[in-house]
């Protein structure tokens, strides 16, 4: 970013054009923005007032930009550049300050009267645009909805493992933070007054304090908003320009411009307030809810209307997040830990007999915590139940014998693994540059997914998802502790992505269980949560939809949608892109993943020779504690039976 002089430390500008690619005779959009290094940049759309404050001149290659058309003058800068010749050019922009504002601006006094800035733009020859036509994929128009997609992908990755762990260890690990912490909830418990000196023995209240936080981490990072900073307000890698570029087919994409796209999608005319548009169809649905007063739609959870922030900031969070982990086995590794902690033995010979967790460091505190605060978190057949009430995904084994759910989504693996297969032939057209692909199928798949997805999300929809959430992360915090990696350390030579992974392939290693690596189970977990995130938050049964939608979700979400298929091939043993026919639907296509999981255990274990006693009892369910061990038939038998 080039500043105008030495002065401006704190306050700058930069100008954002479109489209990237410009040619001889085309018209390119110029906006300005203005930003402090900071608090970050001042949205034009939000703060008009703001920028009408300013005085703005252009220039092209060192002369007033003449063909300049301005637009609004109190919402400068919002100008069209048309008939700049083919080249290279120097675009330059100079605000002046006007006039003071009225109202107390946080940093003003820190603005320079003058900010300038400079980009470079490349108009290419009309000619360049025809020859490159020949033989290249059809393209299609861009949709509102793509800035919704780039949204989800932010606000995913920004509640990820390695996030939450700088998080937490930015937050809690200063000493005196944690002591102030803790001296505040001692006060609460035993009401000693202020003058008590501080505990020697924190006993829960660690584990108490890891879980508020974690619980104020994703408050902060889960609504829809699209970001590039943290909450500390230091940038990240959440964002990559280059993988937006790549995804949205041009150049030169940044998170302002996101932002803003995203606000003018979740924008309403007159007034109304922003949210997915798919929310706004819910909200014009109730009788009892006055739209007339949109400002007043929102409130407290002890008053009438919509609970705050569940209509324009919904949490971008998925349950299948939490499925595909468990059935990775990560609530189980840290169950059988916790037992071993409590001296209980889990089967004959206990593989864990040699874990010691010495009190004099913090992961033994935080285990006790952890244990003594198990009637506060959810339960297998708790989260069993809203699987099959989001999802229909059933969980096989002895922890959820006998359930009778009241309502369950019985088409939504038929629907969803063909949406996956008829999004994998769209590719496949779509790669044919001699063909343009249809999409249509894949547009009334979509809708057929969302709808299923709505039918769903009630009754526990919004917090299991957010509880389960924040157990999780906090169950991948401990098993990333060096004190866990002593005894667990998995093997050093694997590139996991996650520090808590080694773990729990180890403690699978050690059990007997599934030989499938977490990391496959991590990839279906992040990427379909993304996928049913822009299913589920899209406007899919708008009659007004053209397969331009289609087309742009299926490429935007090409890598997600390809890992997924893949995943899921390497955990079931099922390929959802192949050629649809009547034996393998039957076969794998619509089975329940949990019964493709137990029968790939079984034939695992039939072809191990020189397994341990111990190891050949199983899980009785791929969410069952282990304690809940038992024995199962032989591979031979069922495969005879088979």
């Amino acid at each position: 970013m080039t500043l105008a002089s030495p002065t401006t430390n704190y306050w700058s500008c930069r100008i954002i054009y479109s489209p990237a690619k410009l040619y001889e005779g085309s018209r390119a959009e110029v906006r300005v923005v203005l930003g402090h290094d900071t608090d970050g940049d001042v949205n034009p759309d939000k703060h008009p007032d703001f920028y009408g404050l300013f005085d703005y001149s252009f220039t092209l290659d060192g002369e007033d930009l003449v063909n300049a058309q301005q637009l609004k003058a109190f919402q400068n800068p919002d100008v069209f550049i048309v008939n700049v010749p083919e080249g290279r050019h120097e675009l330059r922009v100079t605000a002046k300050l006007m006039r003071t504002p009225r109202r107390k601006i946080k940093n003003f006094d820190q603005i320079p009267s003058t900010l300038d800035n400079a980009v470079t733009i490349v108009v290419s020859d009309r000619d360049d645009l025809t020859t490159k036509v020949a033989l290249q994929r059809s393209v299609s128009s861009p949709t509102p909805d793509q800035a919704l997609w780039a949204a989800i992908r932010n606000r995913t990755s920004a509640m990820s493992f390695p996030r939450y762990q700088r998080f937490i260890d930015n937050l809690l690990g200063d000493k005196q933070v944690f002591d102030k912490l803790v001296k505040t909830v001692e006060d609460r418990v035993t009401g000693l007054g202020r003058q008590s000196p501080p505990l020697g023995v924190f006993g829960p209240h660690a584990y108490g304090i890891l879980k508020l936080a974690t619980q104020a981490f994703v408050t902060l990072e889960s609504g829809l908003a699209f970001r590039d900073r943290d909450v500390f307000g230091r940038r990240d890698d959440i964002f990559s320009a280059e993988h937006e570029d790549i995804r949205m087919d041009r150049e030169g994409v940044t998170a302002d411009e996101l932002e803003m796209h995203l606000q003018e999608y979740l924008r309403t005319a007159d007034g109304q307030p922003v949210a997915p548009p798919y929310l706004k169809r819910i909200v014009r649905a109730f009788i009892s809810l006055d739209d007339n007063d949109p400002a007043h739609l929102e409130g407290s959870p002890f008053s009438e209307g919509i609970l705050w922030r569940r209509f324009s900031h919904p949490s971008m969070m998925e349950l299948i997040w939490s499925y595909w982990l468990e059935e990775g086995m990560l609530v189980q590794t840290i169950n059988a830990i916790a037992l071993r902690f409590q001296n209980r033995r889990s089967s004959a010979d206990d593989p864990l007999g040699e874990l010691e967790f010495d009190p004099l460091r913090p992961l033994n505190n935080l285990l006790w915590g952890y244990i003594q605060d198990e009637h506060n978190r959810l339960t297998v057949s708790r989260r069993a139940y809203e699987y099959q009430h989001h999802y229909g995904l059933v969980l096989q084994g002895k922890a959820v014998r006998g359930m009778a759910p009241a309502d369950t989504r019985s088409k939504f693996i038929e629907a969803f693994h063909n949406l996956l297969y008829r999004t994998s032939q769209f590719y496949r057209e779509d790669r044919d540059t001699t063909v343009i692909a249809d999409a249509f199928p894949l547009l009334n798949a979509l809708k057929e997914v969302h709808l299923i997805l709505a039918e769903g999300a009630h009754n526990q929809f919004g917090d299991l998802t957010w509880t389960a959430r924040g157990e999780m992360l906090i169950n991948q915090w401990m098993l990333a502790r060096p004190e866990m990696r002593e005894f667990l350390r998995g093997r050093y030579m694997v590139p996991y992505q996650e520090g808590w992974m080694g773990a729990v392939d180890c403690m699978k290693k050690l059990q007997g269980w599934s030989d499938t690596s977490i990391t496959h189970f991590h990839e279906l977990a992040v990427t379909g949560e993304r996928i049913l995130l822009s299913i589920r938050y899209g406007d899919w049964v708008d009659i007004n939809n053209i397969e331009e939608q289609a087309k742009n979700w299926a490429r935007n979400c090409k890598p997600e949608i390809q890992r997924y298929l893949h995943g899921y091939q390497a955990v079931t043993g099922v390929d959802l892109a192949a050629e649809t026919t009547e034996a393998q639907d039957g076969a794998g296509r619509l089975t329940q993943p949990s019964k493709l999981l137990q029968r790939r255990l079984m034939v695992q274990r039939s072809g191990s020779p020189g397994r341990r006693p111990g190891a050949m009892r199983t899980i009785g369910s791929s969410t069952s504690s282990p304690e809940e061990m038992q024995p199962v038939r032989s591979a031979q038998k069922y495969l005879a039976e088979k």
